[in-house]
């Protein structure tokens, strides 16, 4: 009786899981279908990588423009080593913090334009010739080796009045044994390659070509301006500001022509989820919804906000939008409604709906975008003339 008892009550408890499972798998599919979209512009672009545990995704949202362009001019798929350019960073991170006694920002983060930068300094080199994977780990792992880098810096400045000439020799040490030593040649399809010959004559890549923009307007419009964001390290980089029509406009020209764009902006927000695979700005705002309404599923697309310049200003400078990622936008798509949705390539692997890819809304652009780098040819013609580009 006791065992027939238990297998009574074993049997029920099965039933409920199965019968719990297959209504959260109808819940996930309905959810899942509020949005339905199709392409309608694309870039040519090279596989989704990994990140992982690293705060590098200016490098390989970047590399992943690069090696776009690249295709775009007619040349090979490469797989471009964002960790060569990584490596050859931290140097002039370094440089600058002990320079500013500490008084900058040292970390993981960076902007594309330190990418160009390091590109037109020391060159780049393929994946395979240098992955920077020296730690017994399949992906990137940066954790320690950010810590050990940091405390090094700190315990340079704290050594007293009188720097030596060989605390640089230190921390390049530390970078290579946790990313590995820098080549300066290597064989690639049979011919032989500097870094930087590698850049210039295999991949043509030329780093005037590639400039940043932004929109705000505490700086004067159509002038080249400091952004100020944490991870801008180097001070002297410049963005053109330009309105925010014109930016939107910027970005729809490059990628009808061929052209892509690397987006820095805010993924903090409820409402950017790559696990539904799409980024919006609901017209209420989730603290203003009821409890209904915050339960209520998600069934169709949903109405959004019109972002204005004066909006957009606002939650830059109250801090409800900040710089907090890069990613690759390779193509514009619309939903069942026909609104606008920029097809925006990740660095974060591809187990997600869309396999690494996020849609984001025209309304989420405009006011999540903090800036953009594009190749100067993408401009259109008023906007590159007004810029004297």
């Amino acid at each position: 009786m006791y065992n027939r008892f238990n297998g009574w009550k074993f049997r029920l408890l099965i039933l409920l899981l199965v019968t719990g499972a297959v209504f959260a798998q109808k819940k996930t599919a309905k959810d899942e279908s509020a949005y339905k979209f199709t392409v309608k512009y694309e870039v040519k672009r090279t596989p989704v990588k990994n990140q992982y545990r690293t705060g590098t995704c200016w490098c390989f949202s970047t590399i992943s423009f690069i090696e776009s362009e690249v295709l775009r001019k007619g040349g090979d798929e490469v797989d471009l080593s964002e960790m060569y350019v990584v490596r050859h960073a931290y140097r002039h991170k370094a440089e600058n913090y002990i320079r500013l006694h500490g008084n900058a920002t040292f970390g993981q983060g960076g902007q594309s334009h330190d990418v160009i930068e390091q590109i037109a300094r020391y060159g780049i080199v393929p994946e395979n010739i240098y992955t920077g994977m020296r730690i017994g780990e399949k992906k990137h792992n940066h954790g320690e080796m950010a810590t050990v880098l940091k405390a090094i810096l700190d315990g340079v400045l704290k050594g007293g009045s009188r720097l030596t000439p060989r605390w640089m020799d230190a921390f390049e040490a530390v970078l290579d044994v946790y990313l590995g030593k820098v080549p300066t040649r290597f064989e690639y399809k049979g011919k032989s390659f500097t870094p930087k010959s590698f850049a210039t004559d295999y991949l043509k890549i030329n780093p005037d070509d590639y400039i940043e923009l932004t929109s705000y307007t505490h700086h004067p419009f159509y002038k080249q301006c400091r952004l100020e964001v944490p991870d801008n390290w180097t001070f002297n980089d410049q963005y053109y500001n330009v309105p925010l029509n014109d930016l939107e406009r910027i970005v729809d020209n490059a990628l009808k022509n061929g052209y892509s764009v690397v987006w820095d902006g805010d993924v903090s927000e409820r409402e950017f989820s790559s696990k539904r695979g799409y980024a919006i700005v609901p017209a209420k705002d989730w603290e203003e919804k009821t409890r209904a309404e915050r339960q209520k599923e998600i069934t169709g697309p949903v109405e959004e906000k019109e972002i204005t310049q004066e909006f957009r200003q606002k939650t830059f400078d109250n801090f409800t939008t900040t710089d907090d990622h890069l990613m690759h936008i390779v193509g514009i798509a619309y939903d069942q409604k026909g609104r606008k949705f920029y097809l925006t390539k990740n660095s974060g692997g591809t187990e997600t709906k869309y396999k690494g890819y996020v849609y984001l809304s025209r309304s989420y652009f405009r006011l999540k975008t903090i800036a953009i780098m594009i190749h100067r040819e993408a401009l259109p013609p008023d906007i590159k003339k007004k810029l004297n580009l």
